[in-house]
């Protein structure tokens, strides 16, 4: 133990001067040199250094169980230790039974062939889940609905694990258990946890949806000051396994997986450019993407904001821009940018306007130029994309050969000895491909001649003025929107946000794997894509974080480079003959500390958790006398 000084006012004097306290040294987990104050003793007018010195060696000497006091002759300096040493006793600073000694003694003195790590539980992806879940205060706000710490702590559990091992009730008890370190963090009981109580705390989750979703989006927008001018509308569908005779919401309709066997459930999302949902609803399989805009525009107008009458820019993609839903959208005040449904041919280059060439982040060239319309309102952009261009002229020369090849081989047909000749059975040939290859049958003027006997003779083909008009547009898309905007760039980019669309479904559908769904009730399938929503909430505040700092990993990445982070549990035997258990992290690696600087997180969930388990006593088993046995 020894002095510390700092500074102060001294009050009865009005001057600086000395304020000291009795301080004690020691080593913390992390092996750095930590202070401990013992004491404060205050303002020391009329000691001097001299004396401090004694005073603090003698107080160490008592604390090491020594008696030096014996020889000492400054009754100033015996006084105050004295005194110092009776207050130090009072308030308990120090332990005197000799238990801390030997508390040291079973941190070092351990039999080294009884160390043994008992199990290693992830831990990483948890812990950044858990980090992120209390940042956006979701423990808090179930509070105040009324849910129970166990109902929280169970949610918690829940939804961190979904982000981070998206799997059936069933897997996901069994990982929880056996593999993840989850319940450490969230402090509710592993043994605890069931399928079923996984079953039956989605649904509560799923009762709250609303609830849910405007604090979320509140929070979000608080935490990371966003402003939700611009915002984005799409669907995605993902199919199920299994019959759902009696399902409400499994229906046929176009998968966009190529599932033309399993039936289908559609998911509407509305996020801001940042990534982060503000509306999601649940449709049936075969509801038509275009069809689901009336019923979400209230929502769109109350989550935008903007200046004027205007209340904000809704970006759709061309499934959704009908003229109705275009009407719809300007009806109710709001703006919208979208790709052009139909491609245009009579539109002339705007007065004064030039082609704009930009390089996009992936290096691809394009070229913007706006044009008009005879008539029309609304503002296009035309855009030629060199990467589309190479990729549609791949496709056309793709589809034309194949077309090309059903026709010769009916012309095959026709020259050879035993082929089909008849008239009626070459042009039905002709036709099945026609209906196979009609994005390329068009550009084809085709001609069946036929011969004295009335069968074929020969086949002739040739393209046809469409072909031509064809090559000029291939590569260009039109932009559509209602906003005057004046610089080509300006649009493009607006519209390109769209890509955070994109990236949302794939996060969804293949990072928090929401395809395909086994449940067989409709509200147990709502249940299930909310919690996987719930999830992605999770995921979107980490990586938007992570890409402010110039991290852009996907989700998976980020998961596998923060499951290197294990939580070890060791146990090993001491020579009170006890047995130490200690739990501790692995520290985090280069690249995980990385993204844990990024997102100004910590690196560790907990300082290292010791347990002394005693041995336990024997005693004395007593058997009862049978007695001696004489034969009758």
């Amino acid at each position: 133990m020894y002095f510390k000084v700092s500074v102060r006012i001294n009050a009865a004097t009005g001057k600086s001067d000395g304020y000291y306290r009795l301080v004690e040294s020691y080593r913390n987990e992390n092996n750095r040199v930590c202070h401990s104050t013992i004491l404060n003793i205050g303002f020391m007018e009329g000691v001097s250094p001299e004396q401090k010195n004694k005073i603090q060696k003698h107080l160490t000497d008592r604390r090491e169980g020594l008696r030096s006091m014996f020889s000492e002759e400054d009754p100033v300096v015996r006084e105050l230790t004295e005194k110092y040493w009776k207050l130090i006793i009072e308030k308990g600073r120090v332990d005197l039974s000799g238990e801390k000694k030997q508390k040291n003694e079973t941190r070092t003195k351990v039999y080294a062939d009884s160390i043994r790590h008992k199990e290693a539980r992830e831990l990483g992806g948890e812990w950044l889940c858990y980090q992120a879940l209390d940042q956006l205060g979701l423990p808090s706000f179930l509070s105040t609905l009324g849910w129970s710490d166990e109902q929280i702590r169970l949610a918690c559990t829940q939804i961190i694990s979904r982000a981070v091992y998206p799997a059936s009730e069933l897997c996901t008890a069994r990982w929880i258990k056996e593999n993840s370190a989850v319940c450490e963090l969230t402090g509710y009981p592993a043994d605890k946890i069931t399928k079923d109580k996984l079953y039956e705390q989605s649904l509560k989750l799923y009762d709250i949806r609303e609830h849910l979703e405007q604090y979320l989006s509140i929070r979000t927008n608080e935490l990371f000051d966003l402003q939700d001018s611009i915002v984005l509308y799409d669907l995605t569908n993902t199919y199920f396994e299994g019959s759902k005779k009696h399902s409400r919401l499994a229906r046929f309709g176009k998968s966009k997986e190529k599932r033309r066997d399993a039936k289908l459930v559609v998911l509407a999302l509305v996020i801001n450019p940042e990534g982060f949902l503000k509306y999601s609803n649940i449709y049936e399989g075969n509801k038509a993407d275009a069809s689901t805009l009336p019923d979400i525009i209230s929502t769109v107008r109350k989550i935008t904001s903007g200046d004027g009458d205007h209340k904000g820019i809704v970006i759709v993609d061309a499934g959704i821009a009908s003229e109705e839903n275009l009407a719809l959208l300007e009806g109710h005040g709001l703006r919208y940018v979208c790709v052009s449904r139909r491609q245009l041919k009579d539109y002339e280059a705007v007065i004064g306007s030039q082609p704009q060439t930009m390089i996009t982040k992936n290096k691809t060239q394009l070229v913007l130029q706006r044009v008009a319309t005879p008539g029309g309102k609304d503002y296009f952009l035309r855009v030629q994309s060199e990467a589309k261009q190479a990729t549609e002229s791949s496709m056309l020369g793709l589809f034309r050969s194949r077309f090309e090849t059903e026709l010769k081989k009916a012309q095959n047909g026709i020259d050879s000895r035993h082929g089909i000749k008849q008239m009626e059975k070459v042009q039905r040939r002709i036709g099945r491909a026609i209906e196979k290859y009609r994005s390329v049958a068009r550009f084809y003027d085709i001609a069946i001649e036929p011969g004295k006997d009335g069968n074929a003779t020969a086949i002739k083909w040739s393209l046809n003025s469409l072909w031509n008009e064809r090559q000029t547009e291939i590569g260009a898309y039109f932009v559509r929107t209602n906003i005057d905007v004046e610089q080509e760039q300006t649009l493009w980019s607006t519209y390109n946000i769209i890509r955070e669309v994109e990236a949302t479904m794939r996060t969804l559908k293949t990072d928090l794997d929401l395809r395909p769904i086994y449940h067989q009730s409709d509200k147990s399938t709502m249940a299930h894509l909310h919690l996987g929503l719930l999830a992605y909430w999770l995921v979107n505040t980490i990586r938007y974080q992570a890409k402010r700092s110039g991290i852009t990993h996907g989700w998976k990445e980020i998961l596998r480079i923060s499951q290197t982070q294990k939580l070890v549990t060791t146990t090993a035997q001491n020579t009170a003959d006890q047995l130490i258990l200690i739990k501790k992290s692995t520290e985090p690696n280069e690249n995980l500390l990385e993204i844990y600087k990024s997102l100004k997180y910590k690196p560790y969930p907990f300082a290292k958790r010791k347990f002394v388990v005693h041995k336990p006593e024997l005693k004395k088993i007593e058997t009862p006398s049978t007695g001696e046995y004489s034969p009758p």
